[in-house]
C-alpha cells in the first residue's frame, strides 16, 4: 500500500487550500482514508475520514463546516479542502489508511491506522 499526500504550501489567513492523497496497492476496496495534522511540538491529530466504497465521512467538531473530505474513485485519490485557514491549522498533514469493513463508519484514530503516507506541510501565515 502506498499513500502520497500533496498540495501543501504557504497560505494567508482566510485562504483555501486543497490537499490530495493518492492511494494505491490495496487488495480490496474495504478501507478508509483519514487525514491527520501534526503541529510543531504536538502529537498527530486525526480530524476527518472517508470510506472508500460508501464515501461516508466523519469530521471532528473543530473542523466541521470548514474542512471537506471527498474522493475520486477514478483517480484513487482523497482530497481535503480547507477553507478559512487559520494560523492554528499550520502543521504537517498526513493521510493514512485502515483496511477492513467500513459499514460502521470510519474513525481517524492514529494507533488504528495501518498505513501512512509522507506528510505535506501547510503553513498559514497571518
Amino acid at each position: 500500500v502506498q499513500l502520497q499526500a500533496s498540495g501543501g504550501g504557504l497560505v494567508q489567513v482566510g485562504e483555501t487550500l486543497t490537499l490530495a492523497c493518492a492511494a494505491s496497492g490495496f487488495s480490496s476496496d474495504d478501507y478508509f482514508i483519514a487525514w491527520f495534522r501534526q503541529a510543531p511540538g504536538k502529537e498527530r491529530w486525526g480530524f476527518a475520514c472517508i470510506g472508500r466504497t460508501d464515501h461516508n465521512t466523519y469530521y471532528t467538531e473543530s473542523v466541521k463546516g470548514r474542512f471537506t473530505i471527498y474522493s475520486s474513485d477514478a483517480k484513487n485519490t482523497v482530497y481535503l479542502k480547507m477553507n478559512d485557514l487559520k494560523p492554528e491549522d499550520t502543521g504537517v498533514y498526513f493521510c493514512a489508511a485502515r483496511q477492513g469493513p467500513t459499514q460502521h463508519g470510519c474513525w481517524p484514530y492514529a494507533p488504528g491506522m495501518g498505513h501512512w503516507g509522507k506528510g505535506t506541510l501547510v503553513t498559514v501565515s497571518s
